[in-house]
């Protein structure tokens, strides 16, 4: 971030950075999710725009105390070894910060983290191999360590819910499915998998008889026997959704397609409860202390729809004032200084509706009732 740094750090370079990039290089909080990934990318969109900044007259003629640091910074900037290090840090951790985006919605989303999981350390593999020109049966010690950090995370993230959602989502059984990859296994002969779905399914039945009820309702599923092997059922495996395939045909097992109506339609994050969290955090701040609960909450319900709704406006992505949520945790203090600034910097980004409710809460209540409104 040397050259980050150096460049914002002072006017005259930053007017010369303006000049040759249409991007800003926006400082990223340490705290905020994958911030180095980010500014990497970030970098790596403006190169182009940097480097011309480095060969102009202007920075040629520029001169202060730190020359020794501005030729470092061009030198920097024109070595193309470290864009191609660039390249490569974003190739292997792409996926990563891909898979747990995906993950970190309330979209329902437990049936599929298995598949995600597999396919992102594929993707890190073959990116880590790539650069180093070795084949798949080889040894990379940079591969292993990496490995070894992701599945310690999947250790503690794993669990038998996880396990029990995968197993219920027919698409795995499907013959299309299946022939994508010569590894992948239907999950009814994966030994993890099959055992942590038992485990699931003996804790949610604890009676001996609805359990083995549920297990062969099971067996008829993942095998395709009985009414699960109509053609049209075995068809839609790989054609429907989830959930709306166990509506459409999983009448004949109703006990399993109660569980299935369940943890389909689960998310595999709680993020969406985190950020509803923060959101009244912003709101129920210092200054508001003695706001009531009933208007924080509305006030809440206001900001998640205005936020909503801004991200299906068609002009959202178009607006070019829209900028980056670039706080993160940085401001989440109680610090009298750090007061309002978190605030206007999250909720005042995309929301100017918001912008006009939340900060002037001395108000009456005379126009929160309209806002309140937005569904």
């Amino acid at each position: 971030m040397f050259i980050k740094n150096f460049i914002m750090n002072h006017g005259m370079r930053l007017v010369m950075f303006n000049d040759h990039c249409n991007l800003k290089l926006l400082s990223v909080a340490p705290t905020r999710f994958a911030s180095t990934l980010i500014m990497l990318k970030r970098f790596r969109k403006i190169k182009n725009g940097l480097q011309q900044m480095v060969i102009s007259p202007k920075w040629a003629d520029y001169k202060e105390d730190d020359v020794r640091k501005a030729a470092s910074v061009k030198e920097k900037l024109l070595d193309e070894l470290l864009w191609d290090d660039i390249d490569y840090i974003i190739s292997f951790t792409e996926p990563i910060y891909e898979m747990l985006r995906k993950a970190d919605t309330d979209r329902p989303s437990l049936h599929l983290v298995y598949e995600w999981w597999d396919s992102m350390i594929e993707q890190v593999k073959k990116a880590i191999y790539r650069k180093e020109r070795k084949q798949p049966h080889e040894e990379s010690p940079f591969w292993d360590a990496v490995y070894k950090v992701l599945m310690a995370r999947w250790s503690k993230s794993n669990t038998s819910l996880n396990c029990l959602a995968h197993s219920l989502n027919p698409k795995y059984y499907s013959s299309e499915w299946l022939s994508e990859d010569t590894n992948r296994v239907a999950p009814h002969k994966d030994l993890e998998i099959t055992r942590e779905r038992k485990n699931c399914i003996l804790r949610y039945f604890a009676n001996e008889d609805d359990r083995r009820k549920v297990n062969i309702e099971f067996a008829n599923f993942s095998m395709c026997m009985q009414e699960f092997g109509s053609g049209d059922a075995m068809k839609d495996r790989f054609i429907m959704e989830p959930i709306t395939w166990w509506a459409v045909h999983g009448a004949s097992a109703p006990s399993l397609q109660a569980i299935a109506f369940k943890v389909l339609g689960q998310p595999c994050s709680s993020s969406c409860c985190e950020r509803n969290w923060s959101t009244y955090n912003f709101i129920h701040s210092v200054r508001r202390n003695k706001i009531t609960p009933q208007r924080a909450e509305d006030l809440v319900f206001v900001h998640t729809n205005l936020r909503l709704l801004a991200r299906r406006s068609p002009s959202y992505n178009e607006s070019a004032t829209q900028m980056w949520d670039v706080g993160g945790d940085e401001f989440d203090s109680l610090e009298e200084s750090n007061v309002g600034r978190l605030e206007i910097a999250n909720l005042s980004l995309d929301e100017p509706q918001l912008e006009r409710v939340l900060f002037n809460v001395d108000d009456e209540d005379e126009d929160l009732e309209d806002v309140v409104q937005v569904e």
